[in-house]
C-alpha cells in the first residue's frame, strides 16, 4: 500500500534547464514538510544579520519550491541566495517538522553547479581543488610540503616584507597571516597505522584523519590518537582512506562526494573496527550521513555498507565520554594559577553529530581551570568550510559578533573542535587583539597536553 503522506512531484517540463534539474534533484517531500512556522528564523545567522525572509531557511525553501512548481525561474538572485547560506544547519534542531534543510541546500547547489558557467580560471581552479588536490593523498602531502617550505624557507617573510601579499584581497591576506605550521608528514608518517591502547583495550577505533587536518593540524591528529589510547582504545589509521567529500558536497560536486564516500566505506569496512573517530566537526557531519549520500545507489550492498559506516562515526569527545575511560588530567600550570577556558561549538558537530555536552564535560574535568560558557557559543563563527573565502563580508560580520562574546568571557583559551572554526577564531583574535592573552586551540590539544601519564 502506498504511503499517502508521500507527495508526488509536479509533472512539469520546465523550459529552463536549471529549473528542470532542481525539480529532479530536490526532495519534494522535504520541500512540502516545511510548515512555514518560522521557528528557524532566529536560529539562522544570515536572517539574523539581514532580517530578510529570503535569507532564512524558510525563505530559501519557499524559493526552491516555487522553482520546482514552475512559479519562478532560478535566476541569478535565486542562485546567490542558495550560495549565501552558511550550511550551518542550526535550523534543523529547532524545526518541529524535522525538515532536512541541509540535504535540500546541497541538492540545490548540486543542480546549480550542473549548469554553472564559470570563467576559465575559476573552472581550472575548481578542477584543481576538487579533482586534483583533495581526493589524492599524494597531492595533499605535496601541498603540505610546499606550504611548509614557504613558511620555513624565508619566502613567507619575504612575501610580507616586499608587499607581494598586497596583491591579494584583504581577507586572503588575513587568512595567510594565521595559517599554522604545515607539514607533508601526517599522522601515519609520524605514528604508523596502529597505536595500542593504554591498559585493557575497550574497543578498536579507526581515526578519520581528514585532509586539511593532516596537513595543517597533523599534531592534533597525533594527539587525538594518543588521547584515544589513554582513554582505552586501540587505534588504527587506515592508510588508503581519502577526503571525506564535505567540501565537494557543499560546493555542488555531489558525484565526486559519492565516489570518495564509496572509497572510504570500503577501506574502513576492511579495517575490522568498532568505531570511526572524527576530530573535525565538518568532516564528521558528512561521514555520519554517508547513508543518505548513497541512499539512491543502485547497489543494495553499497547502501547497506553506507549505513554500517554512518552508524560507527562518532566525535572524539563523545567517544571518550560515552565509551571510554576519561583520563586523569593534571592541575593546569600554564600561568601558575587558575586558567579560564571557553568553547566555540562547531555547527556541524552540535547540529548534526549531536555532540555538545561531551566536550564541555571533558573541559570541566581538567583541574585548575574555570570553564566560562560563551554567549551564543552555538552560533556560527562564519568559517563554514570555504564560506569565509567566498563570502567574506557576511563571514566578517559573524566573526565580529563572535569576538565580542569571546572577549567578554576574558578566557585564556578559546577551544573548538573543528579546523575551520579554529582558523576563524585565530583570525578573530589576530584582528581584535583582546586586552588580555587569549589563544585559540583545538580541544584535543588542550586536553592531551594536560594528561597525567608516565609517557606524556
Amino acid at each position: 500500500m502506498a504511503n499517502s503522506n508521500v507527495m508526488t512531484k509536479p509533472n512539469i517540463q520546465h523550459s529552463n534547464p536549471l529549473a528542470q534539474s532542481l525539480l529532479k534533484k530536490l526532495d519534494y517531500d522535504q520541500l512540502t514538510n516545511c510548515m512555514r512556522c518560522g521557528f528557524c528564523l532566529p536560529a539562522c545567522p544570515t536572517f539574523r544579520e539581514t532580517g530578510l525572509e529570503p535569507e532564512s531557511p524558510r525563505g530559501r525553501i519557499a524559493l526552491m519550491k516555487a522553482v520546482a512548481d514552475g512559479l519562478m525561474d532560478p535566476d541569478q538572485a535565486f542562485q546567490d541566495q542558495m550560495n549565501h547560506c552558511l550550511g550551518c544547519r542550526a535550523c534543523e534542531p529547532v524545526c518541529p517538522a524535522d525538515v532536512k534543510y541541509g540535504q535540500l541546500i546541497e541538492q540545490a547547489r548540486d543542480a546549480i553547479e550542473d549548469h554553472a558557467v564559470h570563467s576559465v580560471p575559476v573552472k581550472g581552479l575548481r578542477k584543481l581543488i576538487f579533482s586534483g588536490i583533495f581526493p589524492k593523498r599524494s597531492n595533499m602531502k605535496m601541498l603540505g610540503g610546499s606550504l611548509a617550505f614557504y613558511q620555513q624557507s624565508g619566502l613567507q617573510k619575504l612575501a610580507r616584507g616586499t608587499g607581494v601579499m598586497r596583491l591579494f584581497p584583504q581577507h586572503l591576506r588575513e587568512m595567510e597571516s594565521i595559517l599554522p605550521e604545515s607539514t607533508s608528514k601526517g599522522v601515519v608518517e609520524q605514528l604508523g597505522t596502529f597505536y595500542p591502547a593504554k591498559g585493557e583495550a575497550i574497543a578498536r577505533v579507526a581515526l578519520f584523519r581528514g585532509c586539511i587536518m593532516d596537513v595543517m593540524f597533523a599534531g592534533t591528529n597525533v594527539n587525538t590518537v594518543k588521547l584515544l589510547s589513554e582513554a582505552g582504545f586501540e587505534v588504527v589509521i587506515p592508510k588508503a582512506q581519502v577526503c571525506c567529500g564535505a567540501l565537494h558536497a557543499h560546493s555542488g560536486e555531489m558525484d565526486q562526494a559519492r565516489s570518495l564516500a564509496k572509497t572510504n566505506i570500503d577501506v574502513f569496512k576492511r579495517a575490522g573496527i568498532d568505531y570511526i573517530a572524527s576530530n573535525a566537526g565538518g568532516c564528521g557531519a558528512l561521514l555520519v550521513e554517508y547513508d543518505h549520500l548513497l541512499h539512491e545507489d543502485e547497489s543494495i550492498q553499497t547502501r547497506d555498507d553506507a549505513r554500517w559506516f554512518a552508524e560507527r562515526v562518532i566525535d572524539v569527545s563523545k567517544l571518550i565520554v560515552d565509551k571510554g575511560r576519561i583520563p586523569a588530567f593534571a592541575e593546569n600550570k600554564d600561568t601558575g594559577g587558575n586558567v579560564s577556558i571557553t568553547y566555540q561549538d562547531s555547527c556541524h558537530l552540535r547540529n548534526v553529530m549531536k555532540s555538545s555536552a561531551q566536550p564541555r564535560q571533558l573541559m570541566r574535568s581538567v583541574g585548575g581551570t574555570t570553564f566560562i560558557e560563551m554567549k551564543e557559543s552555538d552560533r556560527c563563527c562564519g568559517s563554514a568550510g570555504t564560506y569565509n573565502v567566498l563570502q567574506p563580508e557576511m563571514a566578517g560580520q559573524l566573526l565580529e559578533h563572535k569576538m565580542e562574546h569571546a572577549t567578554n568571557t576574558k578566557a585564556t583559551f578559546m577551544l573548538t573542535s573543528n579546523p575551520g572554526c579554529l582558523l576563524q577564531m585565530k583570525l578573530g583574535i589576530e584582528q581584535h587583539k583582546p586586552p588580555f592573552k587569549m589563544e585559540a586551540q583545538h580541544i584535543v590539544d588542550f586536553l592531551y597536553e594536560r594528561i597525567v601519564s608516565d609517557s606524556n
